[in-house]
């Protein structure tokens, strides 16, 4: 049986430059720490106040980023008498985490628009290998905005 470890997600400073017409925002290089390859990068919007909860992957590892609006995370390990570590992401905390598999995690997202996580994945995405949990099956309160 594949264990969590909420200490075991990395989180990494990433850069951004000022470019005329626009900023370059880094997202993963291949000699970062927590990557392991990837075979897919992926995007999903989320809207403000929404929440999408909750989901375990038991092979993939995610490389998480949000580069536009901000997005806070909600790792849970019900191993651990559900102990929780939530990660506040976007424009003004601009990092990677890197979630390896085992872990049941959310998000909300808590910006005044909707906003963009990417994940770059070391595996495509495959049905059989995540876990879904109602919002309701885990007792966190998501923030009221």
């Amino acid at each position: 049986m594949l264990t969590s470890n909420l200490n075991e997600i990395l989180v990494t400073q990433l850069s951004t430059f000022e470019v005329k017409g626009g900023d370059v925002m880094h997202g993963m290089k291949k000699n970062d720490l927590g990557y392991l390859g990837f075979e897919e990068v992926y995007f999903s919007l989320i809207n403000p106040k929404a929440v999408k909860a909750w989901k375990k992957h038991n092979r993939m590892t995610l490389n998480l980023v949000v580069p536009s609006g901000k997005v806070r995370f909600v790792f849970c390990d019900p191993l651990r008498d559900y102990q929780y570590r939530v990660e506040d992401i976007g424009e003004d905390n601009y990092v990677r985490l890197t979630v390896p598999p085992g872990i049941w995690f959310g998000f909300q997202g808590i910006a005044l628009k909707p906003s963009l996580v990417t994940n770059i994945a070391n595996l495509q995405h495959d049905a059989t290998e995540v876990e879904r949990q109602a919002v309701s099956s885990f007792n966190y309160q998501w923030k009221k905005i």
